[in-house]
């Protein structure tokens, strides 16, 4: 199953596909009782996709006999004991994905000519991605971050490795410590490397980085490189080799930090733009301003959720059963957002007061 969204990645997610591209999404749940329910929700949800494709009278039976094949094999891909809370599926003729994602999704099937993205935008927002790069003398390696969890991430090429073979040995001793590993000319070529290939992934996918090593290391790639000086450093080293739950332990308390800073710097940037009348809040008027491109910061409470429907001007309260309501508005917002070039923050609950789970900066 597929857990990080890069912006390539989603260009091709959402570049048209030959009808029906079918988006199925369901809640998922990480603990018992609840997680009982997930396999037959599942596969429910999956055979309504089915029955849609069944009765749909623009659907060829050659296409509708490739994309329930698709279906089917994405539904064998799909591990349960491993479930977040929400699970994605896109199937077309002659591909599929599994998405798993650590935030809720409403259920539903879509039929389109592409597949449905603002649950996964939504969630990738709100997981506020992050890189670490773990260096040491003869490795270099690239995590990929998000939520409560780093995995080793391999695109730039990563992980960077080198022999010691070579190594002056006898310099080593002499000098007579573990840093003059890192005053050799090769090592200095080595992380030389290594930052240029962190900036590429960077460039690729903007996000924070976070970079691990032993003093001397860290001091030597700030030397010889220039990306990596602008990161936050982090001394702990034999992270290169080191587990994702290691590496996770090591960093969580510092992204802790800088997400509460953050939260707190959210805070003072919507009271100053409620003092210059620059300040919307609550579902109605953000998704007002949200469609006429103007809300330059967006922040929601990371738990809040609303079911309502579109009247025409205003958005109203509605219950999901209603045929017209749309249960993941606040994903719609956030993706709108993001597309007309706004910094979307995930806050605490109870971060934004009386702005009833989400506020915005205006532009104008």
């Amino acid at each position: 199953m597929e857990h990080a969204l890069s912006p390539a990645t989603l260009a091709e997610l959402r570049r048209p596909r030959p009808y029906p591209a079918v988006s199925v999404l369901t809640p998922t749940h990480r603990r018992e009782p609840e997680n009982a329910q997930d396999p037959v929700r599942l596969r429910n949800v999956v055979a309504d996709a089915k029955k849609q494709l069944e009765s749909d009278p623009a659907v060829s039976r050659e296409r509708r006999i490739d994309v329930v094949k698709q279906l089917e094999e994405a539904l064998a891909e799909v591990d349960l004991t491993h479930a977040e809370d929400g699970l994605v599926i896109f199937a077309a003729p002659g591909e599929h994905q599994v998405w798993s994602l650590a935030r809720p999704v409403p259920e539903r099937v879509v039929l389109a000519d592409t597949f449905l993205t603002r649950n996964l935008v939504s969630a990738q927002a709100a997981e506020r991605p992050f890189w670490v790069l773990s260096v040491s003398a003869d490795r270099v390696t690239l995590w990929n971050g998000g939520g409560d969890r780093v995995v080793p991430e391999h695109a730039g090429g990563f992980p960077l490795t080198r022999s010691m073979d070579n190594f002056d040995a006898e310099r080593q001793e002499r000098i007579g410590d573990l840093p003059s590993t890192f005053r050799d000319e090769s090592t200095r070529h080595f992380l030389r490397d290594a930052d240029t290939a962190i900036g590429k992934v960077l460039r690729a996918d903007p996000r924070p980085l976070y970079v691990t090593g032993e003093t001397a290391a860290l001091s030597l790639l700030d030397e010889v490189g220039s990306v990596c000086r602008d990161a936050v450093h982090i001394r702990h080293g034999g992270l290169a080799d080191a587990t994702p739950e290691t590496v996770w332990q090591a960093v969580h308390p510092v992204i802790a930090a800088d997400s509460r800073r953050v939260a707190d710097q959210v805070a003072r940037e919507l009271e100053a733009a409620r003092g210059r009348k620059a300040y919307a809040a609550g579902l109605d008027e953000v998704w007002q301003s949200a469609r006429e491109g103007r809300v330059g910061l967006l922040a929601v409470e990371e738990n809040f959720r609303a079911t309502v429907r579109d009247s025409g001007d205003h958005l109203v309260p509605a219950d999901s059963d209603d045929l017209d309501a749309r249960e993941d508005i606040v994903d719609e917002i956030v993706e709108q957002c993001l597309e007309t070039g706004a910094d979307v923050r995930f806050v605490p609950d109870g971060t934004l007061g009386d702005a009833t789970g989400i506020a915005g900066v205006l532009r104008y």
